[in-house]
């Protein structure tokens, strides 16, 4: 069995770049929400909240469950 290079890199990507203060996709999900909306009111939300923004840059899924939160809030805005 072999690694798929892609997924390899993003491994290693992972491990070096490691903080010991980051937190996780459950913290990050309890705290979207507070997240989103001070985005969309133009607060900046990644110096208020700069974990959340620091595991968005990491986490393809949790980036992905935010852009969709924020596309949600944006159309109940309409």
């Amino acid at each position: 069995m072999t690694l798929d290079p892609i997924l390899l890199k993003r491994i290693v990507r992972s491990a070096i770049t490691t903080r010991p203060d980051e937190i996780g996709c459950r913290a990050c999900a309890e705290q979207l929400a507070c997240f989103a909306e001070a985005h969309l009111v133009g607060k900046n939300a990644a110096e208020a909240m700069p974990l959340v923004q620091d595991h968005l840059e990491r986490c393809d899924d949790c980036r992905e469950e935010f852009e969709a939160l924020l596309t949600a809030l944006r159309a109940l805005a309409l």
